[in-house]
């Protein structure tokens, strides 16, 4: 039987000022005014058609995303808060995390937003270089991005994570450790370093940047998790590096595994049912006009996950992580054996792509390496 796992919350605020030539997610440039009293309404009904999926369970964390949350006003944040928990729990530590772009948000702002129950802040910083910004359509320069980390800490902060990407446009072996150099003189808590990827429907798809070669990539990937490394970031996922207990908690649940209910423009939402013995997953309408509209449901889509395709969505979430994996959280939230995954679990072995301690499996640098083909073994 399927046992619940823990219960998160994601909310999507999908306006940006410009939306960025590469980015592939569900964004859309602002036009006028945000109808944001109406939004934050409907996110509450929205919300309201889930709590089936609750199943007596406190909220773990949540995190604001976009878009660029930050262009909502803390008043409005904190209202939706306040609604949330009185639907759900909270958890008494509860994470609550807010994406901010350095070119949308000031020092008096971060205080509003910590005082609406903000306990953690994601800059989307990118770079700290101006022509690396420049080419990624970035709005906010080099000094904005190093005063929101400064202001976050004048703020009284606790935790909070820079984005960072790396094998930029023209980028050297040399432009990519002084990001991080920079990035770690701030003394974030938690650093998101992820290399940049070219996505279908995104300008940089149509209109393909220059991008280094992959023993340069392979050089910059090396040096720069060493540097990490050197400075006390522990690499506890693929591109999530933290100083000792400042994981991300809303992603680490995500890669466990756990449950989350997904509110806004194009969310996601994915549910255990015990009783029924199934998994389903959930979105909802993609574009800010439709999800307004009184007249039509927020859910886009509804459906139950194979269970041919448990394994596979359960290890391609799990395997992101460096800790272990126990045997019997598999069982716990896919209800399926491990006797079911013996045969892609011994041919990973035997890749060395896996190893296998007593009563848990862990990933090797090599597995991450080669995850796709890591993933593989366990379609169906």
């Amino acid at each position: 039987m399927l046992l619940l796992p823990p219960l998160s919350l994601y909310i999507h605020i999908p306006w940006c000022i410009e939306k960025c030539p590469y980015c592939d997610f569900n964004s859309h440039k602002l036009r006028g005014e945000i109808p944001e009293q109406d939004y934050l309404q409907a996110l509450l009904d929205d919300l309201s058609n889930e709590l089936l999926y609750v199943q007596g369970r406190s909220l773990e964390s949540i995190f604001i995303g976009g878009g660029t949350p930050s262009l909502i006003s803390a008043q409005g944040i904190g209202w939706l808060l306040t609604e949330i928990e009185k639907k759900i729990p909270f958890k008494q530590d509860i994470e609550i995390t807010l994406e901010a772009n350095p070119g949308a948000i000031e020092n008096q702002k971060i205080s509003d937003f910590k005082k609406a129950g903000i306990s953690r802040f994601s800059f989307g910083v990118q770079s700290f270089q101006q022509q690396k910004l420049t080419k990624l359509g970035r709005i906010h320069g080099p000094l904005e991005a190093k005063n929101a980390a400064r202001q976050a800490v004048a703020a009284g902060i606790k935790t909070f994570n820079l984005d960072l990407m790396h094998g930029l446009p023209d980028q050297s072996l040399s432009d990519a450790l002084e990001d991080l150099q920079t990035a770690i003189s701030l003394k974030p808590t938690h650093l998101s370093w992820y290399q940049l990827t070219i996505e279908p429907n995104t300008q940089y798809f149509s209109h393909p940047p220059t991008l280094p070669e992959d023993e340069l990539l392979w050089d910059i990937q090396e040096q720069g998790q060493k540097l990490l490394a050197e400075n006390g970031y522990i690499q506890y996922e693929i591109s999530g590096y933290s100083k000792a207990g400042f994981e991300c908690q809303h992603n680490l649940n995500y890669w466990r595994f756990g449950d989350y209910i997904g509110i806004g423009c194009g969310a996601h939402g994915k549910f255990t049912l015990p009783l029924e013995n199934k998994i389903i997953r959930t979105s909802k309408i993609k574009h800010p006009k439709g999800y307004l509209d009184s007249s039509r449901p927020f859910l886009d889509e509804s459906y139950s996950v194979a269970i041919d395709e448990l394994a596979f969505e359960y290890m391609m979430n799990r395997l992101r992580l460096f800790e272990p994996i126990p045997f019997s959280e598999f069982e716990a939230y896919t209800g399926l054996s491990i006797d079911s995954i013996k045969q892609p679990i011994q041919k990973a072995i035997t890749k060395k792509l896996l190893i296998e301690n007593a009563g848990s499996w862990k990933i090797t640098a090599l597995g991450h390496r080669y995850l796709n083909e890591l993933l593989t073994l366990f379609i169906d």
